[in-house]
């Protein structure tokens, strides 16, 4: 079974993203010129700072002292200083953890990092405030680069579904033995990161290094709290539960967004990247998905992601067609009856042969596997 590749191995060898790998850089260069320190708490750095180059070298939001930031500004280094009273870090190196952005929770989901980033953009939004909408471009950037580091070199598979999916539903079940049964194969499976179908193939992908009886308990427990509504502290608590009987779970990547600040990140993918811009999300969580995308049923949203998905394919301008496999052939043909549209899109195209639709959801991976090869 394959493991996501280190984020040491993969990022810009110019950047430092970590107090050890500032340690690291200092010891073996002796200097960091040129280098951008991002989000990295250098206050009890000091002596390093003094006493090493930093011609042209950047800190994002790197608390450090004043005669330190005095010293790097006098060699030529910009320094954006850290923003206070900021429930999140605009400047960050690395994607979040379900730990981080569920702290808390034990008082209350309103009192998460999550909620509380919720909050601050539901009120600066109102604001039409430019250094706010700075500040959260800046964050999804930091986002997205952290994304690209984490997936370099990795075969993504995106599954797609709705939020109002419930635990303890067969539908569920199934989506989760999907992911389970993807990762296992090595492939990196993606989400929209939140509540339903997503949660579920995260949670199989969580599942993957246990065998298929600790998926059936992990349903059973969770079971017990079908849907975030009417409490997301609950739902969340659940999943955490999970986490804490079996805690040592397969790697996934969640990609969700506070523009649906009412839908929470789900805590099964070990990897979220949560946005501001749900146009940047969509689109990015798509272009990942090199090793294609299975799309369960869903409502608007998953409709959506479909022809955001198919687009590209039609014009091949992401290079070849990335296979696309729906699943439920009476939700697609005759519920919202997106697979004709899709067929005729794809007609005498190179996407042709590059989509399938499945009548169980069993029978995806080895439509995903056939599409690619």
């Amino acid at each position: 079974m394959q493991t996501m590749p280190a984020h040491a191995a993969h990022h810009n060898d110019r950047e430092i993203e970590t107090l050890d790998e500032f340690d690291a850089t200092v010891s073996a260069r002796a200097t960091l010129a040129g280098f951008r320190v991002q989000a990295v708490d250098l206050t009890d750095r000091t002596r390093e700072l003094l006493t090493t180059d930093t011609a042209g070298a950047v800190f994002l939001g790197c608390p450090m002292r004043e005669d330190a930031a005095a010293k790097v500004r006098a060699d030529g280094a910009m320094v954006f200083p850290p923003v206070l009273d900021l429930p999140f870090d605009p400047y960050r190196g690395l994607l979040y953890s379900p730990d981080e952005l569920f702290a808390s929770l034990a008082d209350g989901y309103e009192s998460t990092p999550d909620a509380l980033a919720y909050a601050w953009f539901q009120r600066t939004k109102a604001d039409h405030d430019i250094f706010a909408s700075t500040l959260r471009s800046i964050h999804d950037d930091s986002v997205s680069d952290a994304l690209d580091e984490l997936l370099r070199g990795t075969p993504v598979v995106g599954v797609m579904g709705g939020h109002a999916m419930a635990r303890g539903t067969e539908a569920y079940a199934g989506a989760a033995r999907l992911g389970r049964e993807l990762a296992r194969a090595g492939l990196t499976v993606a989400t929209g990161g939140g509540p339903g179908a997503m949660e579920a193939a995260n949670l199989g992908a969580y599942a993957a290094p246990y065998d298929a009886a600790m998926l059936a308990d992990a349903l059973r427990l969770l079971a017990k709290t079908p849907k975030f509504t009417p409490s997301i502290t609950e739902w969340a608590s659940a999943a955490f539960e999970v986490r804490s009987r079996w805690p040592k779970g397969g790697t996934s990547v969640g990609i969700p967004t506070w523009f649906y600040g009412h839908e929470p990140p789900n805590a099964f993918a070990s990897h979220i990247a949560k946005y501001f811009a749900n146009a940047t999300r969509e689109d990015g969580l798509l272009a990942r998905c090199t090793a294609g995308v299975v799309f369960l049923p869903g409502a608007a949203g998953t409709v959506q992601e479909i022809f955001d998905n198919a687009t590209p394919n039609y014009y091949e301008s992401r290079g070849e067609p990335t296979p696309m496999v729906l699943v439920d052939r009476a939700h697609w043909t005759e519920r919202l009856p997106t697979w004709p549209l899709l067929q005729a899109l794809a007609r005498e195209r190179a996407m042709e042969d590059r989509i399938a639709l499945v009548d169980r959801i069993e029978e995806a991976p080895e439509a995903l596997k056939r599409l690619g090869s």
